[in-house]
C-alpha cells in the first residue's frame, strides 16, 4: 500500500472533494468506515490471508425447499399416473439423460452436463437435509420443525479457511441474495462466514463495499453504513463460542475489499452487455447466476447462490412442494410450471456463458436441494392442492464444468424412484466431488471448540463416474 491514495468521498458540507489522502487521512477514513479498525490491522490481515493467484470456483445452486426429482432430472414417464412426471421428457443428444420439458436450454447443452440421479440420505427435514448436504456432516440430533443449526462449518466456509481470499482481495466465500440459514462457519470463525450480497436484479443494485472502491465513483462515503449494519448484525447475533475472535479478521477483509478497485468492477454487474443480461433473465435467479460467473472469474472459490424463488407472488412459491405449500391452493405443477423455465434460463445460460468464455476448467456449476419428493402424490385438505412430500432416500444434482466427464448420466433408481438401484452416492461423496475440483483435500482436520481434530469430511470418496 503506497502512503497516499486516492478516495472520493462527501464532504460534511455535502461537496464532492477529490484528491490524494495521506497515510494518516486513509487511516482515519478506515476508521470511519468499519469502525476503529486500523492499517495495521488490515495489514496483518493481508499477511495471513493466504492468496492465490489462481483457483477455481464453485457455483452451487441451492435449491432449498427439495426439487421434485421426478418434475427435473429422473421424471419415470413409465411409471403409474399418479407416480410419473406430471411433465413430459424430451430427449437430448446423450443416450438416457431425457429432460424435463421445461428445460429446453439445459437439454441442448446435455454434453456439457451431467445428471446424478442416485443420491440418498436420511434426513427429511429442510434444516437437517441442508445440514447433510452443505457440511457433510449429520445433525446430532434430528429436528422436524427445520430450526436446526449447523454445528460444522458448511464447504464454503471449508474453502474460505483453506483458500483465503482470492486476487484482489475477492471475498472467498459470497452468498447471493442471502446465506443459508441452517449453517454456520462454526469452530472456523466469523470470518469464514458467507458475504452476503443481497439481490443483484434489484433496481440499483451495488454491492456493500462497492462506492469506496479506492479510485472509483463512490458518491458517499455514507455508503459504509450497509457494511457496518451486516458487521453489527454478525456481532450480535453471533454464538459467541470462541467466535467472537474472528469478527476483527472478517472486518480486515470487508476492509480491504473497500479499498479494491478489482474487486468492485467484479461486483459491477452493470458493466455487463444488456443482451447477456437479457439472455440470463432480469430476476433474482438470473442476474444472480451472471453475478456469480463474474465472482469465480474473478477469484471468488465459492458462490452459494440460495436458488430458492425467482420473484415475489403468490405464483412464485419455493421447491417444497407438498400439498398446500405456502398457504396455496391447486395443483404443485402449475407452480412448477411457472418456476421450471427461469431456473431453465439462468442454468442454461450460466452454462453456456461458461464455456463460451473458456471458464470450464476453472468454474464448477452444481445443482442440488436437501433432498426430492415423495414417489405418489398427496391431496391436501383443507387447502384442496396436490403435491409431493419430503423424500431423501433418492434425488438428483446436476453438475456442468470443472474439468468432470460431462454428458452422461450417473446412477440410477427404480421404476418408483424411491432408492437408488446403480451407483448410490450420498451428499459426503458430491461434496468430496466438490472439494476435489477446489484442491482441498477433504481428509484434513480443523480444531473444534475444544481444540479436537474434525475431519472436513469422513468416509467419502469423489464421484467416481465424473472423474
Amino acid at each position: 500500500m503506497t502512503d497516499r491514495v486516492v478516495v472520493k468521498l462527501m464532504h460534511k458540507n455535502s461537496v464532492d472533494c477529490q484528491g490524494p489522502l495521506a497515510r494518516r487521512e486513509f487511516m482515519q477514513v478506515g476508521a470511519l468506515a468499519l469502525g476503529g479498525l486500523t492499517l495495521s490491522q488490515v495489514m496483518a490481515g493481508r499477511a495471513a490471508s493466504g492468496n492465490r493467484s489462481k483457483r477455481t470456483s464453485v457455483i452451487m445452486l441451492y435449491q432449498h425447499g427439495g426439487a421434485s426429482q421426478f418434475e427435473t432430472y429422473d421424471l419415470k414417464p413409465d411409471a403409474p399416473t399418479a407416480i410419473r412426471s406430471q411433465f413430459a421428457p424430451i430427449a437430448t443428444k446423450v443416450p438416457g439423460m431425457d429432460l424435463c420439458e421445461h428445460f429446453p436450454l439445459q437439454a441442448a447443452l446435455a454434453d456439457k452436463l451431467s445428471i446424478v440421479r442416485s443420491l440418498h440420505h436420511d434426513m427429511s427435514s429442510h434444516s437437517d437435509g441442508g445440514i447433510i448436504v452443505l457440511t457433510g456432516k449429520r445433525p446430532l440430533v434430528a429436528d422436524p420443525t427445520s430450526q436446526s443449526k449447523s454445528d460444522h462449518p458448511d464447504f464454503g466456509s471449508v474453502a474460505s479457511k483453506s483458500l483465503g481470499p482470492g486476487p484482489n482481495v475477492m471475498p472467498p466465500y459470497v452468498a447471493l441474495p442471502r446465506k443459508p440459514y441452517m449453517t454456520r462457519p462454526a469452530y472456523l470463525g466469523l470470518h469464514h462466514g458467507a458475504f452476503e450480497v443481497g439481490d443483484p436484479s434489484a433496481k440499483g443494485f451495488r454491492a456493500p463495499h462497492a462506492g469506496l472502491a479506492v479510485g472509483q465513483d463512490g458518491k458517499k462515503l455514507a455508503d459504509r453504513r450497509s457494511l457496518l449494519k451486516q458487521l453489527d448484525r454478525i456481532r450480535h447475533t453471533a454464538d459467541l463460542r470462541g467466535n467472537l475472535a474472528g469478527t476483527d479478521e472478517f472486518r480486515d477483509l470487508a476492509f480491504e475489499m473497500l479499498t479494491s478497485p478489482e474487486s468492485a468492477r467484479a461486483f459491477d454487474i452493470s458493466s455487463e452487455p444488456d443482451t447477456l443480461r437479457d439472455r440470463y433473465g432480469r430476476n433474482l435467479w438470473g442476474q444472480s447466476c451472471l453475478l456469480a460467473r463474474r465472482l469465480a472469474q474473478a477469484g471468488s472459490a465459492v458462490i452459494n447462490i440460495y436458488f430458492n424463488t425467482p420473484r415475489t407472488g403468490p405464483e412464485f412459491t419455493n421447491w417444497d412442494d407438498h400439498p398446500g405449500n405456502a398457504g396455496r391452493e391447486g395443483h404443485f405443477a402449475k407452480f412448477m410450471k411457472i418456476r421450471l423455465p427461469y431456473m431453465d434460463q439462468a442454468l442454461g445460460t450460466l452454462i453456456d456463458d461458461i464455456f463460451e468464455k473458456g471458464l470450464q476448467e476453472q468454474i464448477l456449476v452444481v445443482v442440488v436441494g436437501e433432498f426430492g419428493r415423495t414417489p405418489v402424490m398427496r391431496y391436501g385438505v383443507p387447502n384442496r392442492s396436490y403435491g409431493r412430500d419430503h423424500w431423501p432416500q433418492a434425488y438428483s444434482a446436476l453438475l456442468a464444468g470443472g474439468t468432470l466427464r460431462m454428458g452422461q448420466v450417473v446412477g440410477a433408481t427404480n421404476s418408483k424412484s424411491e432408492y437408488p438401484t446403480q451407483s448410490p452416492y450420498r451428499p459426503q461423496d458430491l461434496l468430496a466431488t466438490v472439494y476435489r475440483h477446489l484442491g482441498i483435500d477433504h481428509a484434513q482436520a480443523f480444531s473444534d471448540f475444544q481444540g479436537r481434530p474434525v475431519h472436513i469430511l469422513g468416509d467419502a470418496r469423489p464421484i467416481a463416474e465424473l472423474i
